[in-house]
């Protein structure tokens, strides 16, 4: 035993080291270099870089009209099939911080914006691919990190002098429309984009308040249903609830509707006293009895003489009371969750009522149409409440062959009502298919020149970096990328018109206007920004201290 202690201490002897401070007083280091991993300098920023671009070339291959899909399988063994940057990433098994912030950065542009999710990490991973050549120069990372930004800022004051703005109304929906084909032109739903498009734009101008220039999201509700075709999602003015009616025979159609909105139980009240209550004949079960069923009779009949046709209830009822409510001609809906009771209650312009005493005339809902959906041969049903009191409310309705394909539309209709509320906030656009990063990459090469000092070389990197996403769509597309891009921006420069983009979906023509292809220009300047603020954040971390059995290094 006393053997083995010894070994211990020598070994521990071996990992500390005697230093000495300022006054010469000493104490000891203990040394965990058997089980920690160091990287510093120019090895520390290329770990940074590998990872970065791991991500971003996973990612390259899904940017555009054709880029391809990804299939993630959980470890629970569900399967994602998508195109969308911040699904791709969050489905992903991501261990390295770096590529974590890369996941993270998809993220921030997703609730920032809710597009672009793929192209800003595809530009992060250029710039940090560019900025690793620098780096190999002896340039320091501060120098690159602030050519960097000086560059962000030339290529932001570009966007803004290319941007084109157009005036859209409630009539004139057209515009809007074609700048969420544009976004949904990449996704699976792009047979149908058209009608995905007119479903964005009308769902969001529905909720839409265009004098403060503000869109509440919270009054737009997707609900999906897997089988049919996409063809049958539709968008419904009003609120569809994954319910039906309590009693399967009563009416399925209901037209002007006035409903009662109640989150207090529909049932006779219970006694609130800890004494019990003893029924000891028949003579006093009958008189209980005869109380409940009094007293519920009372409860239906408040309802009726309120005017009401339709009880919402958010807690349940027995059976002999869905019986009763069905002899005296009462449609109910039960077990209605929160959020479907407070969307309902905007829709129709009704009053939440918590006790049944508070129940008036003046609180009910009203709606033209409440009718059951049903589906094939399947059970199921869902409860459409239609032409609503209150149109700021609508629901769009999804149909998909499989649940990874109703998923994958949901993310796609999100992407499109993000475009379209960044457009009713900021009507500003510019244009696709890599047109404004080859013109902003042109312009930052020629401001370049004018700058002294090593930023210069950062922000032709910039330059460079920029076009990696024209390149990415070529090469997607099938084209030669390289070739493509040299005459592109050789047509830049020689006719000044910066709407010119890759052909990706050869109609014969590289402009983009007369294609239609529109971005928004807060998408672009968003994805420029946090690109360059995470690539400035990587390029100052030189130092890792991590375990061995780590994913660095």
């Amino acid at each position: 035993m006393q053997g083995m202690q010894g070994m211990q201490g020598m070994q521990g002897a071996r990992n500390a080291q005697v230093a000495f401070d300022e006054y010469g007083r000493p104490f000891i280091i203990l040394k965990d270099e058997d089980r920690k991993k160091r990287l510093t300098g120019i090895e520390a920023h290329r770990s940074h870089i590998i990872a970065a671009k791991s991500i971003s070339s996973t990612l390259r291959t899904s940017l555009g009209p054709k880029g391809l899909d990804k299939l993630l399988v959980s470890p629970d063994g569900d399967i994602t099939v998508t195109n969308d940057g911040r699904t791709t990433l969050e489905k992903m098994d991501v261990e390295h911080e770096i590529a974590k912030l890369l996941v993270q950065l998809s993220r921030s542009q997703d609730d920032e914006i809710g597009d672009g999710t793929t192209g800003v990490v595809v530009l992060a991973g250029a710039l940090l691919e560019q900025a690793e050549q620098l780096l190999d120069k002896g340039i320091h990372p501060i120098r690159i990190a602030d050519g960097y930004e000086l560059a962000a800022k030339v290529a932001i004051e570009h966007l803004e002098t290319i941007s084109d703005k157009f005036d859209f109304s409630r009539e004139n929906k057209e515009p809007l429309i074609r700048t969420a084909m544009t976004t949904l032109g990449s996704k699976i739903v792009n047979k149908c984009e058209r009608m995905f498009a007119e479903m964005a734009v009308d769902a969001v101008l529905s909720v839409a308040d265009l004098e403060r220039q503000d869109v509440d999201f919270e009054l737009i509700k997707i609900e999906t249903k897997v089988g049919g075709k996409l063809d049958d999602s539709m968008l419904v003015q009003g609120v569809i609830v994954d319910k039906d009616f309590s009693h399967p025979q009563m009416p399925k159609l209901l037209k002007d509707v006035k409903m009662a909105i109640l989150t207090c139980p529909f049932e006779p009240p219970k006694p609130k006293t800890k004494h019990n209550l003893y029924v000891e004949t028949v003579d006093d079960y009958k008189k209980l009895r005869e109380y409940e069923q009094t007293k519920f009779t009372d409860m239906v009949d408040q309802v009726l003489n309120t005017g009401a046709n339709l009880v919402i209830c958010q807690w349940g009822f027995d059976d002999e009371a869905n019986h009763l409510l069905l002899h005296k001609n009462l449609p109910a809906v039960r077990w209605v969750g929160g959020p479907e009771i407070e969307l309902i209650a905007i829709a129709t312009g009704g009053r939440i009522v918590p006790r049944f005493e508070e129940l008036t005339a003046d609180k009910l809902g009203s709606a033209g149409v409440v009718r059951e959906l049903s589906f094939g041969t399947t059970k199921e049903r869902m409860l459409v409440i239609e032409d609503c009191h209150n149109s700021k409310a609508v629901t769009a309705f999804l149909r998909g062959g499989s649940r990874m394909i109703v998923e994958e539309a949901k993310r796609s209709l999100h992407d499109a009502l993000c475009v379209v509320r960044n457009l009713v906030r900021d009507s500003r656009i510019i244009y696709g298919g890599g047109a404004a990063e080859l013109s902003c990459a042109i312009k930052v090469s020629q401001e370049a020149d004018q700058v002294v000092g090593l930023e210069q070389y950062a922000m032709r990197a910039f330059s460079d970096a920029l076009e990696s996403i024209p390149m990415a769509l070529a090469e997607n597309a099938g084209f030669h990328s390289i070739q493509t891009v040299a005459d592109l921006k050789a047509r830049h420069i020689t006719e000044a018109n910066p709407r010119l983009g890759v052909d990706c979906l050869s109609k014969g023509t590289a402009d983009m206007k007369e294609q239609h292809v529109l971005e928004t220009l807060s998408s672009k300047r968003a994805q420029l920004m946090l690109a360059v603020q995470l690539c400035k954040m990587i390029l100052k971390i030189d130092d890792i201290r991590a375990s061995k059995d780590d994913v660095y290094g």
